[in-house]
């Protein structure tokens, strides 16, 4: 095994104060809420956040008909509103600067398990659920929490044809055990 030479771009941004407390008071409600694995996933969604507001920055210093601007941020907004970040309203470049995390984070596969589909009995559990390969997005198995849901596939969320939860798969362990059990049991008593 030698050394990876392979370029790859940063996903995330550490803060530049370590230990200011608000942000970590404010990090951690966020980690509890949204069921998140660690702080890098806040600063990977901040990442693409600031990102995209840059963008937005850029392109509002333009003229309002240069063809640039039309062309990018008409671009811009179709991918936001195809994310589900930005409502039917909310078509200018105004609201992109006005994005949040929360929002980022509630497009998230795994709060949408829990909280629109309530597929899950909590955030914690539906990062499970996800993780275990009994979800599906369409036809596409997946197993990834932070696996952004975009409007037209909100609607194909569902358990997995090879779950034993979503109830026309096989029993799982315990209940083919518990069948067995039984039917030994059921064979004795005639």
């Amino acid at each position: 095994m030698g050394k990876d030479y392979r370029n790859r771009s940063k996903t995330s941004k550490t803060p530049r104060r370590p230990y200011e407390k608000e942000r970590l008071d404010r990090e951690l409600k966020l980690v509890g809420v949204f069921g998140l694995k660690n702080k890098r996933e806040i600063w990977r969604v901040q990442y693409t956040l600031a990102k995209m507001r840059s963008v937005a920055r850029h392109l509002m210093t333009m003229e309002e008909k240069d063809p640039r601007r039309v062309f990018q941020g008409a671009a811009l907004i179709a991918r936001l509103s195809k994310m589900g970040l930005l409502d039917e309203k909310e078509q200018t470049l105004d609201y992109v600067l006005g994005l949040t995390i929360e929002k980022f984070l509630s497009r998230r596969l795994q709060t949408c398990v829990f909280t629109t589909l309530k597929l899950a009995k909590s955030i914690h559990h539906s990062r499970c659920l996800i993780r275990q390969r009994h979800i599906r997005v369409g036809r596409n198995l997946v197993n990834v929490p932070s696996f952004m849901v975009n409007v037209d596939s909100e609607k194909l969320v569902e358990y997995a044809h090879t779950s034993p939860l979503g109830g026309n798969a096989r029993p799982g362990r315990v209940k083919r055990k518990k069948q067995a059990q039984e039917k030994e049991g059921g064979d004795d008593d005639v």
